[in-house]
């Protein structure tokens, strides 16, 4: 993999079912028990960031907050939206103001979008028809965010991974087996020919949580 100049510390962290599955095809996501629930929320308050891909805002309107363990405003990590052509909702809960957030556009996005969406968050221009998320994480870098957490969706996932851009790998694995062709899996995308071109993994620690299993990896 190239090598990456100034980069964030960036924690992949999921929940998904025993077969992989982040979300059914109807986009339903309830996986792990509150006990995960609440490291994710201790997560969120210890990193500079959080970031999500478009789909997952259209899909799930989040808040991407610090709200199921006590917290004041000021523990809410900064909210960056990987959003190429610019469609964010202007009603969606991401543009409240409960902390900042980033909006991060290609050159091919709607422009009268991006006027309004000016209003409400900062705007990071990066890549033509896509965003260029080298050049994403260089300039987030740059606004002082040393820690990034990654919550997808499947298809940012397998962007971020297999353009070397994440560091760990946290996943919290509910048992349960969910199937189907169209759910969500953790990583989506084109997908790699063989295996041995996968991205390599070393498993740090890996300990139960409820019913849940939590399993952390370094990525090699």
């Amino acid at each position: 993999m190239k090598p990456h100049n100034m980069k964030p510390h960036v924690i992949l962290n999921s929940a998904m079912t025993l077969d992989g599955k982040i979300a059914t095809k109807m986009g339903s996501s309830e996986i792990s028990g509150k006990e995960d629930l609440i490291r994710v929320h201790k997560l969120r308050k210890e990193v500079d960031a959080i970031m999500v891909g478009i789909n997952t805002v259209l899909v799930d309107d989040p808040r991407l907050t610090v709200h199921k363990i006590p917290a004041e405003p000021s523990d809410n990590p900064v909210r960056i939206v990987v959003d190429s052509k610019a469609r964010t909702p202007l009603e969606s809960r991401i543009l409240n103001d409960d902390a900042p957030t980033i909006i991060a556009v290609s050159e091919s996005a709607d422009p009268k979008n991006l006027e309004n969406l000016q209003k409400s968050a900062d705007i990071i221009l990066c890549g033509k028809k896509r965003v260029n998320l080298d050049c994403l994480m260089e300039k987030i870098a740059k606004k002082g965010i040393k820690t990034l957490m990654l919550e997808g969706g499947s298809t940012l996932n397998y962007s971020m991974l297999t353009e070397g851009l994440v560091d760990e790998v946290r996943i919290c694995i509910a048992p349960m087996i969910a199937g189907g062709v169209h759910s969500k899996t953790l990583a989506d995308g084109e997908g790699v020919d063989f295996m041995k071109d996968a991205v390599p993994l070393k498993l740090k620690k890996s300990y139960k949580l409820g019913n849940d299993l939590v399993v952390e990896y370094d990525v090699v």
